[in-house]
């Protein structure tokens, strides 16, 4: 989100049309977003001003009509899926994705790495390319909503026009920006960042709540909108999982009422109270929220990952939450291997098939660790582990120099990124000291002024 935000921001810059409408409340961000390719130069003026009375969904058909993609695609969806699997199956795919993982990097998320999987099998073996492109998932989900979900959008919209004289609401204009003199100012403006955020966080609970409600009750469907996503972009600017992650949460906070006072109580924070909430219940929640105080958020959602990987094995089952794409690629992947092992197979062991595949083909593409640096890095799962970082490890750092008689011993040794241990360890901005990997110490001191 902060990321999209900051090149929202960065682009409005050479957009002084544009920005000065998002700024009187007049277009919204989700618009913005969406026309930024296109509203350049002498074409800024008209497409500011169709943005101004056209829905967030004309707007993307005109771009594309344009010849051009717009900058804010619609969401891709993501979908759960359960396959029944042995232990010794499920060991087998862990290996596949461990080795997927230092082929793509130690960040690379699940699904990134399930993508590589499958597309290797499929691009060996053929057969089911053709179902992926139509979306199909096979035994693994229900089929993807029908592509008439865009007429249905634009039917909606021609009847909502026809009572838009009913209300009207005003624009709401953006509060002053802050001195560009801050700019020169990391720490005023980090301190000016949190404070705009605090205000954001305060809406989270509202926010989560009122749209709790509003899916709950189908009240979308009586606006007159064809999905509730596009009552999201439409009505609220938002995107649609961004809006479904606050009514999650809201509906999680009150069934673990714990976890609704702590977020009132400001114990833990938004991002920490979404990792708690997926796999805490009415027995764990108090405890969840007092180890949150001892962790940063990467930890306690790395922690929280870890928990729900162990829930998963316990009946047998695989259970993975994958955009629709990857749930298309990974059933042609299974029939693939079932089409080839010339007979029935269940799901588990074509699933073992494709994995096998790809640790024979694959293991040769990374070596393995030889050196005491990269045993090290591998120890740590290639994971910076300075706190609250969560990029890969690039470096084995050494917590006693080797200048001061340090040796190159595991315990010696931690993973860090590159920025942490050049910018951050030799510049003497962080300090570690203790024995690696979970008797490490870490000390920020004071950033020079």
């Amino acid at each position: 989100t902060a990321q999209e935000l900051s090149r929202l921001a960065r682009e409005l810059r050479e957009r002084p049309l544009l920005a000065a409408a998002v700024r009187s409340g007049e277009v919204g961000a989700r618009k913005a977003q969406t026309i930024l390719s296109v509203a350049r130069g002498e074409d800024e003026a008209a497409w500011v001003d169709r943005a101004r009375v056209d829905t967030v969904r004309a707007l993307g058909a005109a771009v594309r009509a344009a010849g051009t993609a717009p900058a804010e695609e619609a969401e891709e969806r993501w979908d759960r899926v359960w396959v029944s699997i042995t232990p010794e199956q499920r060991a087998r795919f862990d290996e596949a994705m461990a080795l997927a993982g230092r082929v793509l990097g130690a960040t690379a998320p699940k699904w990134e790495r399930l993508e590589a999987i499958c597309s290797e099998y499929l691009g060996t073996h053929g057969g089911g390319v053709s179902d992926v492109e139509k979306g199909a998932g096979g035994e693994l989900l229900k089929a993807p909503v029908a592509s008439w979900l865009d007429a249905v959008k634009e039917a909606l919209e021609v009847e909502t026009r026809r009572w838009a004289f009913l209300d009207e609401l005003s624009p709401v204009a953006a509060v002053g920006a802050p001195p560009l003199a801050l700019e020169d100012d990391p720490l005023r403006l980090d301190a000016a960042l949190r404070e705009v955020s605090a205000l954001r966080d305060r809406w989270d609970e509202v926010l989560g709540h009122l749209a709790l409600l509003l899916r709950m009750f189908g009240l979308w469907h009586d606006m007159k909108f064809a999905s509730f996503g596009q009552y999201c972009a439409e009505r609220l600017g938002m995107a649609g999982r961004t809006v479904e992650q606050r009514a999650w949460l809201a509906r999680r906070c009150y069934a673990l009422p714990g976890l609704r006072e702590a977020l009132r109580d400001k114990r833990v924070s938004y991002e920490k109270a979404r990792a708690i909430a997926g796999c805490a219940d009415h027995h764990t929640i108090e405890r969840w929220i007092d180890r949150a105080a001892n962790l940063t958020c990467v930890e306690l959602q790395r922690e929280a990952e870890a928990h729900e990987e162990t829930q998963m094995c316990a009946p047998g089952e695989l259970r993975l939450r994958l955009p629709r794409r990857v749930v298309s690629l990974l059933a042609a992947a299974l029939r693939a291997a079932r089409e080839a092992a010339g007979g029935w197979l269940d799901q588990g062991a074509c699933l073992e098939r494709v994995a096998t595949h790809f640790i024979e083909t694959c293991q040769g593409m990374v070596p393995r660790a030889r050196t005491p640096e990269a045993k090290a890095i591998e120890r740590d799962r290639g994971l910076c582990q300075a706190p609250g970082c969560s990029r890969a490890a690039a470096h084995a750092h050494h917590v006693l120099y080797r200048s001061r008689g340090g040796g190159d011993e595991l315990a010696n040794l931690t993973a860090l990124c590159a920025p942490h241990h050049l910018a951050g360890v030799h510049r003497g901005y962080l300090r570690v000291q203790g024995a690696a990997p979970d008797r490490l110490s870490w000390d920020a001191p004071a950033l020079p002024r």
